[in-house]
């Protein structure tokens, strides 16, 4: 199974920065897959810029309707228009800071696929959670309740209590999850899960990207501050396992 690299540039970037970072991108690496999620406003000019490139674009988020009274929202279609393929759904930002809940990510991603889109969904528990020892109860409980039932696109699992906190997961932590999310996908979807890919999002760099993408069921990474320095993220993308 080839590796994603899916970069996430949150909201960051005007047009000259994101033009100078997709073009500096436009070669991707052979071996794994690469995709840049650029924020909404730039996503016309990055997809111009990558067409034609092995990487691809997607969106940071969605909105669950197709079109209608939502101001200030974008809808999975005009994503779809404006040159993207993939999109991020239920990041941990989106959760605490908009109160998003499982219900809504997964009308979310049924609204991604029906435009086209492939689907990131986002899971991850706090250090509150992780520290009362119900870190799989909770990313149990996201993963059914932000999954549809003909769901067919990937995972990122995101411990947010080890991004900006000066804590580090382990590899033994990550792998732990890793393999308790893949059993959780066969439960889910016993025909299509085991083909499923992992991502793992938690303050990925260059130093730690071949460590941890080479661990079990670690399908690819989803990288945050790393993805906005051309040369790091190619430096993580080329530790992926050959594929």
């Amino acid at each position: 199974m080839r590796q994603l690299i899916a970069g996430n540039w949150k909201m960051n970037t005007v047009t000259a920065e994101a033009a100078a970072l997709a073009q500096a991108l436009r070669n991707g690496v052979p071996g794994c897959d690469v995709l840049v999620c650029p924020p909404a406003t730039q996503l016309v000019a990055v997809a111009g810029i990558l067409a034609g490139s092995p990487v691809a674009v997607g969106g940071q988020d969605c909105h669950w309707e197709a079109k209608g009274a939502h101001t200030g929202d974008i809808s999975a279609p005009m994503l779809r228009d404006a040159g993207a393929s993939w999109v991020i759904l239920g990041h941990s930002e989106r959760r605490a800071n908009h109160a998003e809940l499982d219900e809504t990510v997964r009308e979310k991603a049924v609204a991604a696929a029906a435009a086209g889109l492939a689907p990131i969904v986002c899971v991850g528990e706090t250090d509150e959670q992780r520290s009362a020892g119900r870190e799989t109860e909770v990313v149990g409980w996201q993963l059914a309740g932000s999954l549809p039932k003909d769901f067919a696109g990937v995972v990122a699992y995101e411990p947010i209590w080890a991004i900006g906190s000066g804590k580090s997961a382990t590899e033994e932590d990550v792998e732990t999850m890793h393999a308790f999310i893949r059993a959780e996908l066969l439960r889910q979807f016993p025909e299509t899960g085991a083909a499923m890919r992992i991502l793992y999002g938690g303050s990925v760099k260059p130093s730690n990207a071949a460590s941890l993408l080479a661990l079990p069921d670690v399908g690819g990474a989803l990288v945050g501050g790393a993805s906005l320095v051309a040369q790091d993220f190619l430096a993580i993308a080329r530790a992926a396992r050959p594929g």
